[in-house]
């Protein structure tokens, strides 16, 4: 039984915080609620709204659901993606709802599609009927050169730019160097129009995928546009080492050619934390985190915070607060419902919302 609904309210969130001296923590001026607006799920991974305030949820098994912006049980489900491979990281990933889903009725997803012997990350149209609650047609948009193997790092979350473009990170898939291979997808962010044509081509030159935006990146699992319409990603690296990076088309993010963190069981990676060339990230994090989906709030409900990224932790059970007026010094919500945070996004009143793998469950933190 699906279940919505249910509330709490933190004093000032800090009977919620672990790890951190008080000074450190997020400290509001009026109690916060948290309440869970979905519940029973299975590794949900992605969430988006439509305009009406209704949101998809998708579960990598393969599941995407539409509930009432009241949360409880689903309004629909879907599971009928095109050769989906639902093993190790892989499965339904990201899910993104256009800013012109009320005309075109479309909403895109990513998942792991299967290529002969492996699988790799792949981007789909949904279209839907007028109220949202049957799916009439699936197209696939894009997927990735094939030639991957084994189950991890597909990367996978999904941007509409300024222009109604689409930007979707692409995982290094375990396999190191072919992410600083422009003629692979591996490690990559890439740039489509809404058809899955390249948007922006040329950028890493004749030999170069025509959609490559940026390359070397290991595990982008989160990604969001600040305010001005800038592209930020937040990736894994491997033994510490994960990173903020600021996207700037054609550049190269580094991996596995450097890194801040070292290879599981000791050993520096590549080259070491800088070589010519390749691009430093804005913040990193030592030990590893395990970042997954970001946004940057609005302040619509939360003044206070405006223009901060709000990060999902996997490993360490909370949300990261970076400010980048204070040198993108962290900050933590560590609240029972924080465990291993898989998306973080602002809903359409400004409240954060976000997914909880260990509670099978979607969260909305507001004032109370």
């Amino acid at each position: 039984m699906r279940k919505g609904g249910r509330s709490r309210i933190w004093a000032g969130l800090a009977a919620g915080f672990v790890g951190l001296s008080l000074a450190g923590a997020i400290m509001a001026a009026e109690p916060l609620r948290v309440t869970e607006m979905a519940a029973d799920l299975d590794e949900p991974w992605g969430l988006g709204f439509l305009p009406d305030g209704r949101f998809f949820v998708t579960e990598r098994d393969g599941r995407l659901s539409l509930y009432p912006a009241s949360g409880g049980e689903p309004l629909m489900s879907f599971d009928g993606f095109p050769d989906l491979v639902a093993e190790g990281q892989g499965g339904l990933l990201d899910v993104m709802v256009p800013r012109n889903v009320s005309a075109r009725r479309e909403v895109l997803v990513s998942y792991a599609r299967a290529q002969g012997e492996g699988s790799g990350t792949a981007l789909a149209a949904l279209r839907f009927s007028p109220d949202f609650t049957e799916v009439t047609e699936v197209k696939v948009l894009f997927e990735m050169v094939p030639g991957s193997n084994g189950g991890r790092h597909f990367g996978s979350r999904i941007v509409e730019a300024p222009d109604g473009t689409i930007f979707l990170t692409i995982g290094e898939r375990g396999a190191g160097m072919p992410a600083q291979d422009p003629a692979r997808h591996e490690g990559s962010v890439v740039h489509l129009r809404r058809d899955g044509s390249p948007a922006s081509p040329g950028l890493f030159g004749e030999k170069g995928l025509p959609e490559l935006y940026s390359k070397g990146h290991r595990n982008p699992q989160g990604a969001a546009l600040d305010a001005s319409g800038q592209l930020w990603v937040v990736e894994h690296g491997a033994q510490g080492g994960d990173e903020l990076n600021r996207v700037e088309p054609g550049r190269n993010y580094g991996w596995p050619v450097i890194s801040y963190g070292k290879n599981y069981g000791g050993g520096q990676i590549g080259q070491g934390t800088s070589a010519p060339g390749l691009e430093q990230p804005v913040h990193f994090w030592d030990p590893s985190i395990a970042p997954s989906g970001m946004v940057f709030l609005s302040g619509r409900m939360f003044p206070e915070w405006e223009g901060d990224i709000f990060i999902g932790s996997l490993k360490f059970d909370y949300i990261a607060r970076l400010d980048p007026d204070d040198g993108y010094r962290e900050t933590r919500i560590a609240l029972p419902q924080t465990g291993r945070v898989r998306d973080v996004r602002e809903g359409p009143d400004g409240a954060i919302w976000f997914l909880s793998v260990n509670d099978g469950a979607v969260y909305r933190l507001s004032r109370s």
